[in-house]
């Protein structure tokens, strides 16, 4: 088996672009039996803090003795990361097995489905076939049409709306939080997990009854450890030290907490398990021998302002260098209006071999309210970064340039 030979087939549907509807999945699925409907699911929509949430429900589910699946994207470093049961990444060749028992699926039905459907479909058959009490599934895009909508999920959390995707989603917060709240259901307990008035309108179009964590849950209270990176959050007496690091986990935690209630899960289970999530390029620390380097992976407005809340509680501007790339889909400009006021530098570096990337040049064009530098290779940009000998090095604007700086970097 040629694993590299394979995923390139698979991510070749990329092709079929992004298409809104229900239809191809559901056909796909009907023909397999319907394994979505084998287990509970925990489905998971929201701009930002699905990934935290969702592996903050697994890590507790499992701590509780549970079988958990976890579905989510995108990867960082490789496929395999999309999909797992208690923890453990689908092996290579489960891939290979579920990728061609679904293209066998695909080409008797003669359809010409996404790279998400198809790797949905592949996952909802892998956790039938793995026997999961619970499924922990992140939405992809949106709610309404995307692959994943057609689970009826017992528990559907949203975690909050800001402008992303506007070219499928809509123009502003009610519009797009109409879309996320597509995934709700007749009998969905819903959870939700900010105050915004027109977030919370796009909610209330599908939800006669939700749980808003921020409200039920605003005496608690949070600290931002930076000695041990841990945000220490007070609720109902109760101490929990969270794992994942950042004022927008306390947030995510709320969310997590919530469900994790309502299934019954007890307090000392959700402390012990909280302690153990680890979520790469979310506020990922990297100590080196000068530098502390922070990997995230804010990559849009609502993204980078709450990186740089966290960013301001702990350090000072002078004392922060940051190496970034942005996709040419995104907004670069209102991205960096809000980076440039918590760092000293910026070092643009390049994303031109992805389709939807821009070179360090076209970036640093982009931006003129800063000390600033371009390297389109990223070790010579991460070589420039080393060399101002500032506490922090961050890097932040996409996942990809995570991946990239993982794989070519940190190899």
């Amino acid at each position: 088996m040629n694993i590299e030979k394979l995923l390139n087939e698979l991510y070749s549907y990329s092709l079929h672009g992004i298409k809104l509807g229900l239809k191809n999945i559901e056909d796909i699925c009907e023909a397999m039996g319907n394994p979505q409907k084998d287990y509970k699911t925990i489905h998971v929509a929201g701009t930002n803090g699905k990934g935290s949430t969702s592996t903050t429900i697994e890590q507790v589910l499992i701590e509780d003795g549970r079988k958990v699946g976890k579905y989510t994207s995108p990867h960082i470093l490789k496929f395999n990361e999309r999909i797992s049961v208690n923890g453990i990444e689908i092996s290579d060749e489960d891939i290979a097995y579920y990728y061609a028992y679904v293209k066998s699926v695909i080409k008797e039905l003669r359809l010409t489905p996404t790279f998400f459907e198809v790797t949905t479909a592949m996952m909802f058959k892998y956790f039938s076939d793995k026997k999961v009490e619970y499924a922990v599934i992140e939405v992809g895009m949106g709610g309404r049409f995307d692959a994943t909508n057609i689970i009826e999920g017992d528990i559907c959390v949203i975690t909050n709306v800001s402008l992303d995707h506007t070219d499928f989603l809509g123009k502003n917060i009610y519009e797009i939080a109409c879309e996320k709240a597509g995934i709700i259901k007749k009998n969905s307990k819903v959870i939700v997990g900010s105050s915004d008035l027109e977030f919370l309108k796009g909610i209330e179009e599908k939800a006669k009854t939700y749980v808003n964590v921020i409200e039920k849950y605003k005496d608690s209270k949070y600290v931002l450890d930076f000695m041990k990176y841990k945000t220490v959050i007070e609720l109902d007496s109760i101490l929990y030290k969270f794992s994942l690091f950042g004022d927008y986990q306390y947030k995510n935690f709320l969310c997590a907490y919530e469900v994790l209630n309502e299934l019954g899960i007890k307090p000392e289970v959700i402390q012990k398990g909280v302690e153990k999530v680890k979520w790469q390029c979310r506020f990922e620390i990297i100590s080196t021998d000068k530098n502390v380097l922070i990997l995230d992976g804010a990559h849009n407005e609502d993204g980078m302002k709450t990186l740089c809340d966290t960013l301001k509680v702990g350090f000072k501007k002078n004392e922060i260098v940051a190496i970034v790339s942005i996709l040419k889909d995104k907004d670069s400009k209102k991205i960096l209006e809000i980076l440039e006021n918590s760092v000293s530098k910026i070092i643009f570096t390049s994303l031109a071999e992805n389709s939807r990337g821009q070179s360090a040049l076209e970036l640093f064009e982009k931006s003129n309210k800063i000390d600033k530098d371009y390297k389109e290779d990223i070790n010579e940009a991460f070589n420039l970064a080393k060399i101002d000998n500032k506490k922090v090095i961050l890097l932040c604007g996409s996942f990809y340039l995570l991946s990239k700086f993982k794989e070519e970097v940190l190899k």
